[in-house]
C-alpha cells in the first residue's frame, strides 16, 4: 500500500480503494490512516468475533480524533458488494463479518466499533455484560470496585472478564449459554447491584440520574437490553492516547491497571502472549443462580 492521496489494497480477494493513506488520525501519536489499518488487521482475528452478525454502529471522525464526529447506523453508500447488511427498526444496519468490510470501514474514518447485544435476527442475548460506570473523569476507585463486583460474581459461582472500556468506564463480559433472555439477566443484575450498594453504600450507586451519583460508581443492569449496543471488545477508541477496549486479567484489576496502558501502539505484544481472554472463558448456565433470585 503506497502513502499517496489514493492507493488500492487487495484484501480477501477484493480491490478496496484507500484515500489519503497520510491522513492523519491520532495526530498527537503520528497514527495516520495506513498505520490504522495496519492495526485494524492485526485486531480483526480477535475483534470480529464479538462484531459478526451484529446490529453495528459505528463512530467516525472524517478529520480525525479532535475534530468533529458523528455516529452512524445506516450503511453508507454506494456500499461494495462484500458488504453485508441487515435490516432493523428502519435502519440498515452493517453486519460486520469480514476483513474486507472492516477495512472499507477503516478507510472511512470509523474509529469505534459498538455492535449490538443481541444476534442479528435473534432477541436473546449473545453474553451477559454489566457496564461499570465511574461518575467523574478521573476516578481511581474504579478498579477496586470492579475487582469488589468480580469478588461477588466468583461467590455466586459465576466466571467473568473484565474489560476496559477504552474510555473511562469497565464492563465485565459473563459468557453464557444459549437459552436465557434479557429480563432474567437484568433480574440476576438487579440482585447483584442492590447486594453491592446496600453493603458498600459509599462505592456503589445504582441511581440512574448523574447528578444523583455523586461521587460513586454506578453499576448500570439496566443498558444490557435488545436496540442497545456497546463498545465491543478489542475496539479502538477515538480517545486522545488510541486505547482499546481490552479484556483484563483480575489480577491486573487488583493491581490497579492503567487503561491508558492498552492502545493501538501496545495491544499487540499483549494478543500474543494473553491471546483473547474472553474466549478462553466457558459459556456457562446460570439456571441455579435464576432459581436463588426468584
Amino acid at each position: 500500500m503506497t502513502r499517496e492521496n489514493s492507493s488500492i489494497l487487495e484484501v480477501e480477494g477484493h480491490e478496496l480503494e484507500i484515500s489519503h493513506p497520510d491522513k492523519m488520525l491520532w495526530p498527537e501519536l503520528g497514527i495516520h490512516k495506513a498505520m490504522y489499518l495496519q492495526k485494524l488487521i492485526m485486531l480483526a482475528p480477535y475483534l470480529l468475533p464479538y462484531c459478526r452478525n451484529r446490529y453495528l454502529t459505528t463512530i467516525r471522525y472524517p478529520n480525525g480524533v479532535g475534530g468533529k464526529f458523528f455516529y452512524q447506523k445506516n450503511a453508507p453508500q454506494p456500499l461494495p458488494d462484500f458488504v453485508h447488511t441487515a435490516h432493523s427498526g428502519g435502519v440498515d444496519y452493517i453486519n460486520l463479518d469480514s476483513l474486507a468490510t472492516l477495512l472499507w470501514l477503516g478507510n472511512l474514518a470509523a474509529l469505534e466499533f459498538h455492535p449490538s447485544f443481541e444476534y442479528i435476527g435473534g432477541e436473546e442475548p449473545a453474553e451477559w455484560v454489566l457496564d461499570i460506570d465511574p461518575s467523574e473523569e478521573l476516578m481511581p476507585r474504579v478498579m477496586e470496585a470492579v475487582a469488589l463486583i468480580g469478588e461477588a460474581l466468583d461467590s455466586m459461582g459465576i466466571q467473568s472478564v473484565p474489560k476496559t472500556s477504552g474510555a473511562t468506564g469497565v464492563q465485565i463480559i459473563i459468557p453464557v449459554k444459549k437459552g436465557y433472555t434479557f429480563g432474567q439477566l437484568r433480574k440476576v443484575g438487579q440482585f447483584l447491584a442492590k447486594f453491592l450498594t446496600e453493603k458498600y453504600p459509599d462505592l456503589f450507586t445504582i441511581e440512574r440520574m448523574i447528578k444523583e451519583r455523586r461521587n460513586k460508581i454506578y453499576i448500570d443492569y439496566v443498558q444490557h437490553a435488545a436496540g442497545k449496543s456497546l463498545s465491543a471488545p478489542y475496539t479502538p477508541r477515538a480517545r486522545e492516547h488510541a486505547t482499546v477496549s481490552t479484556p483484563l486479567l483480575w489480577d491486573e484489576v487488583r493491581n490497579g491497571v492503567d487503561p491508558k496502558d492498552f492502545n493501538l501502539l501496545t495491544i499487540e505484544a499483549r494478543l500474543n502472549e494473553l491471546g483473547d481472554l474472553i474466549a478462553q472463558t466457558p459459556k456457562q448456565s446460570l439456571d441455579d443462580v435464576l432459581a436463588f433470585v426468584k
